[in-house]
């Protein structure tokens, strides 16, 4: 990351801003670095409130403080998808719940794997879910458990999602959603980051990771 001299009058103003910049450059928090150019940045502070103030701190990858994650072992992400980064998300984890790899979610959206039962809304019945890579799922949407989303499937904001569109490359959106657009494949960009993380977890560490901490 350059220096600037504007970074570093930032830097010298405030002795907690010297603290935290000295913090930062520990190679335990490079991740920071790989995601400055990207659409979603983890910050200092994110991780500070997740890892540190306790906000979501079972989950392995950059949940923002005002989202909910739940049933973080039953959840898999792909390289730079940090489901629950923007604000008041859900993301639930009762039964498998996959992300692939640069998916990104808007804010007041809700990713589910199950419901509560017909009958007796008092127990949880498990349905696998699986969003693809290279997703955008619109501020307001709710994804049911059970659905598959294949890649570069973009979620109308404002939609609930109630079944499969497991070819992916298409626009979906309304309540019920249903296809909007196709996109050409020969379109879509899949770009990739220099340096692969999951979440916090560079990408040569995940499998002892997940083999440790995941049900998935």
């Amino acid at each position: 990351m350059k220096i600037t001299k504007e970074k570093v009058y930032h830097i010298l103003r405030n002795p907690l801003n010297i603290i935290v910049w000295s913090i930062t450059r520990l190679p335990y928090f490079r991740f920071l670095k790989v995601t400055e150019k990207g659409i979603e940045r983890i910050t200092f502070n994110m991780w500070f409130n997740q890892k540190v103030l306790g906000n979501n701190k079972n989950a392995y990858w950059p949940v923002h403080k005002s989202s909910r994650v739940v049933g973080e072992q039953n959840i898999l992400v792909g390289i730079g998808t940090f489901p629950g980064f923007q604000r008041n998300i859900y993301i639930q984890g009762t039964g498998n719940l996959r992300f692939g790899d640069y998916t990104i979610i808007g804010q007041n959206s809700g990713i589910l794997s199950g419901n509560h039962d017909l009958y007796d809304y008092r127990k949880l019945t498990a349905r696998d879910t699986t969003i693809g890579s290279y997703c955008w799922i619109g501020m307001n949407s709710t994804v049911l458990g059970g659905v598959v989303l294949g890649d570069h499937t973009i979620v109308s904001a404002g939609s609930v999602v109630t079944k499969s569109f497991p070819d992916g490359y298409c626009i979906i959106g309304g309540v019920p959603a249903k296809i909007i657009k196709t996109l050409d494949p020969k379109e879509c960009v899949k770009y990739q980051n220099d340096i692969k993380y999951h979440g916090y977890i560079k990408q040569d560490k995940f499998a002892e990771y997940r083999r440790k901490n995941l049900n998935i």
